[in-house]
């Protein structure tokens, strides 16, 4: 990750508390700096997928924005082994680092707006915690605008 020119840290956690609320409230983060790398999935033939950042209060809009983007009348968030398969790594600890080099990385708008965020590590024993301009040195990646809906403001 160095070659991506923005600091980062790694923060190691004890893969029992992994889980975004766990790791916040274990650890003292808020939150609202904590930033999920779901993957999801088009039900299409052949599927199709992408990665979506989203804060961790926020709504993954999957159901109208996702599949939209996916081009599918289908969409889902992916489950744990077609994730592993996928991308080699374990729900809990999902990174966009190392993700496979023809994989769209879609990252919520209201995640840019933070200050820093904490992402998973790549494993349940890690986080990255960087400024989100680190996720813009990525490959594939695009930040959407409303990709995921604010706390109290779903439909």
């Amino acid at each position: 990750m160095s070659r991506l020119g923005v600091p980062y840290e790694l923060f190691r956690c004890d893969p029992s508390l992994a889980d975004t609320a766990q790791f916040c409230a274990a650890y003292g983060f808020d939150l609202q700096e904590s930033a999920n790398t779901i993957v999801v999935v088009g039900k299409a033939q052949p599927r199709v997928y992408a990665a979506c950042i989203v804060l961790a209060p926020h709504r993954l809009d999957v159901n109208r924005v996702v599949k939209t983007r996916l081009g599918t009348r289908k969409a889902s968030f992916a489950g744990a082994d077609e994730t592993r398969e996928l991308t080699g790594m374990e729900i809990g600890g999902v990174t966009p680092f190392g993700m496979p080099a023809d994989l769209p990385i879609w990252v919520d708008a209201a995640v840019m707006a933070r200050a820093r965020v904490v992402l998973g590590g790549g494993s349940r024993n890690w986080k990255v915690i960087a400024p989100p301009a680190i996720l813009l040195a990525l490959p594939n990646v695009e930040v959407v605008e409303d990709l995921a809906g604010q706390p109290g403001l779903q439909d």
